[in-house]
C-alpha cells in the first residue's frame, strides 16, 4: 500500500475530504492535503489544479478530490497532461480505475456519496494496482492523446 498521498476539495467537498484523509492517516499513510481547510468557499478548479499538478510533477503517485459531484473535479484533473482521473461512485470502478485505467486521481461527489462508501472505494482504490500486462496496450493509447 502507498505510504503517501495527496488529496484536495473544494468547500462543498471538505467534510468527506476530511474523513477520508483521517481515515488513511489511521492507516499509517502520509497526507498531504491541499486544502481547503476552513469554511471559505472556492472554486474547485483551483484545488484540482494544485492536486493534478504534484502527480503530473511526480510529487505523489496518487490523489482524491472531493467537489459536489466529483464531476468538476476528474475534468480538472484530466487536463493536465499524463494524469488520469476517475469519477468513483461504486466499487467496481474504484477497483478499474487503476486496475483497467491506471488513474492515479479519484474522485468523489460530497452531494453523492456517503462517507462509509467513500472510504470503502478509497480501499478498494489503495489496495489494487494496474494490470499493465492487460491493459498497458489501452492506457498507452490514452496516453498518446495528450500529444
Amino acid at each position: 500500500m502507498l505510504k503517501k498521498i495527496v488529496v484536495g476539495a473544494d468547500h462543498l467537498g471538505k467534510e468527506l475530504k476530511d474523513k477520508i484523509k483521517d481515515h488513511l492517516a489511521s492507516k499509517g499513510i502520509e497526507v498531504m492535503d491541499v486544502g481547503i481547510n476552513d469554511d471559505s468557499q472556492v472554486d474547485y478548479p483551483d484545488v484540482g489544479k494544485t492536486l493534478a499538478q504534484k502527480i503530473q510533477n511526480n510529487e505523489f503517485e496518487r490523489g482524491i478530490l472531493v467537489c459536489g459531484t466529483g464531476a468538476g473535479m476528474a475534468i480538472v484533473a484530466n487536463k493536465f497532461s499524463g494524469v488520469r482521473a476517475v469519477c468513483v461512485n461504486d466499487a467496481y470502478t474504484a477497483e478499474r480505475s487503476i486496475a483497467s485505467n491506471n488513474a492515479q486521481i479519484i474522485t468523489f461527489g460530497a452531494l453523492v456519496t456517503g462517507i462509509p462508501n467513500a472510504i470503502m472505494y478509497t480501499d478498494i482504490w489503495l489496495k489494487n494496482n494496474f494490470q499493465s500486462e492487460r491493459s498497458g496496450n489501452k492506457v498507452e493509447k490514452i496516453n498518446q492523446l495528450d500529444n
